[in-house]
């Protein structure tokens, strides 16, 4: 008798049991910035390459594919550009530290690291509650 009517009341609590409402936590997307050296634009398959790389094409289908981003000849700057959204000049990287020409150095724009009044990717992230990881 015990077991027929414990069964009857878990029954009845699973019937008026609802759903959560999703959090906002819950709702707002995961995403993985992937940035990698000396790759050119058809370097992978998603992109045209003859040489198959299924886990990038997996990711590239199943994404969001950014195909609209300057580019800078090296890679301090393009980083910059990547991690502040702004252009590498506004965010203090203008070439990279080992190449500034000795007319630029203590100029504005070329300073080789990102100026402290600009903010990272990073730090915009973390302001709406996403944990961020750099490895």
């Amino acid at each position: 008798m015990l077991a027929a009517g414990g069964g009857s009341c878990q029954r009845e609590a699973l019937e008026e049991t609802k759903p959560a409402e999703p959090s906002a936590i819950e709702t707002r997307p995961n995403f993985l910035l992937v940035v990698v050296d000396d790759m050119g634009f058809a370097d992978i398959e998603p992109f045209g390459s003859e040489i198959e790389t299924p886990t990038l094409t997996r990711l590239a289908e199943n994404g969001v594919m950014f195909t609209s981003f300057y580019a800078a000849p090296t890679c301090s700057p393009a980083r910059a550009m990547l991690m502040s959204g702004l252009d590498n000049h506004i965010a203090g990287i203008g070439n990279m530290a080992e190449t500034v020409a000795d007319n630029q150095m203590g100029l504005p724009g070329y300073e080789g690291h990102l100026s402290e009044e600009v903010p990272t990717i990073a730090e915009r992230l973390s302001e709406h509650g996403y944990r961020t990881v750099m490895a």
